[in-house]
């Protein structure tokens, strides 16, 4: 009895593991939504931060070059001296 119960249940996770694969790339189908979205680049002025822009140019205010935008999250930790 205990043979036929594991047969079942080989066939059962056999079964399972086709049914979730993708049948046009052969990947497992929790792969495909993970699909990432490329990091929008924004521009700024250094003396304006509030003015933004999507590709590099001269700020409208004062003709500075427009630098692109980092996270405030992202920047590495300075160490202080004491």
């Amino acid at each position: 009895m205990k043979k036929v119960t594991l047969m079942a249940i080989a066939m059962l996770f056999s079964a399972a593991t086709v049914f979730a694969a993708d049948t046009h790339t052969g990947k497992m189908a929790s792969d495909t939504t993970k699909k990432l979205k490329p990091a929008k680049v924004q521009y700024t002025c250094t003396m304006h931060p509030e003015v933004l822009s999507n590709k590099p140019g001269k700020c409208p205010k004062c003709g500075m070059a427009l630098v692109k935008k980092t996270d405030a999250k992202k920047k590495p930790a300075e160490k202080m001296k004491m």
